[in-house]
């Protein structure tokens, strides 16, 4: 059967299973394989995942949270967006708070989450070195990318956690011209879609009160109201 002739859940399933298999950016493969040899001493007799990290969720969602790119010691050790590290303490309790998440944390693939009408994904499929992809490597992940957002065919949201998924997402989804990035920045697209921005939930913004969790609470409130209107 041709790849879009089937089910939201069973493409995602093989987008997944690619995904994971995927060693088409040499820098990408020899970054996440080394963190998942060396490992952090916390995590060390942890088994790493240290391959490509897939999109995890609810194939039925109206709402897709694009982050940027798997952590290090979070989601390159997990195998699951944004669990195992802080970034994701924040987003999840968030998600929990809105109602998308049935639990507000996110240890291991293994831990009982679930989530109902979201789907959380990043442009880039592996951790890269200092969190910076190359546009190359963007480039590389984006067939990926464009094939997570067709499958998933209820959207009607997509809030993006920072700059790099701003971009990203608005080249994918046609904003042109793209307003100014800023948080709670709302973008209507032409096919009735809206894009929410928000800032990344990174330490970076967390622990010097950038991003509060009121912040990321309004965002995720006013994706519920646009996903049930």
């Amino acid at each position: 059967m041709a790849y879009r002739q089937r089910e939201p859940a069973a493409q995602l399933r093989a987008l997944a299973e690619e995904v994971g298999a995927c060693r088409a950016c040499p820098r990408l493969v020899e970054w996440r394989e080394q963190i998942g040899r060396e490992k952090r001493k916390a995590y060390e007799d942890h088994d790493y995942w240290a391959r490509g990290v897939p999109g995890f969720g609810d194939p039925a969602a109206h709402l897709l949270v694009v982050g940027l790119a798997p952590a290090a010691h979070g989601a390159n050790r997990t195998g699951r967006m944004f669990t195992g590290d802080r970034s994701g303490d924040w987003l999840y309790r968030a998600l929990y708070r809105a109602g998308y998440a049935n639990q507000p944390d996110s240890v291991s693939v293994d831990d009982g989450l679930e989530m109902d009408g979201a789907w959380i994904t990043s442009p880039v499929k592996c951790a890269p070195p200092e969190n910076k992809p190359t546009t190359v490597e963007r480039d590389t992940c984006r067939p990926f990318f464009q094939r997570e957002v067709e499958a998933l065919t209820n959207l009607s949201v997509i809030v993006v956690l920072g700059g790099f998924g701003y971009q990203v997402a608005c080249q994918e989804l046609g904003v042109r011209p793209r307003p100014k990035f800023g948080h709670g920045v709302e973008v209507p697209l032409d096919d009735g879609k809206t894009l929410l921005c928000s800032f990344h939930v990174s330490q970076q913004n967390t622990f010097t009160g950038r991003l509060t969790e009121e912040m990321l609470d309004s965002v995720f409130a006013r994706a519920r109201e646009l996903g049930t209107s």
